[in-house]
């Protein structure tokens, strides 16, 4: 019996332990809410927003970003006229990285 509850005990330990790890095992995380894929603006200054999780190092278009201590990012970019790609990255502390693509049409409307 006591050789039962140690066991018990270890299995149990074990699990708990890869259940807090479950984040670090399963990498960087990065969702763009905001523009919606495929969208179209008239405005050259656009807004990203989204959530990234299990990151050290946030960039969008190769430039840094900042997350809160939610994880939401939100930072405004100038794009050109015509079809744009959005690209945000996220690194953890183990060097693993991931991606996260946007692509939407910045409209040009020029005025006589």
């Amino acid at each position: 019996m006591k050789k039962f509850l140690c066991i018990l005990a270890l299995a149990l330990l074990m699990g708990y332990g890869l259940f807090e790890a479950r984040r670090i095992i399963a990498g960087p995380l990065i969702v763009i809410e905001m523009p919606q894929e495929g969208s179209a603006t008239s405005s050259m200054a656009v807004v990203i927003r989204g959530v990234a999780r299990n990151i050290a190092f946030l960039t969008i278009n190769d430039r840094p970003a900042f997350t809160d201590e939610e994880g939401r990012f939100f930072e405004r970019v100038s794009a050109p006229p015509g079809y744009t790609v959005f690209t945000a990255q996220g690194k953890d502390r183990f060097g693993r990285s991931n991606k996260a693509y946007v692509h939407i049409t910045i409209l040009n409307f020029c005025v006589a």
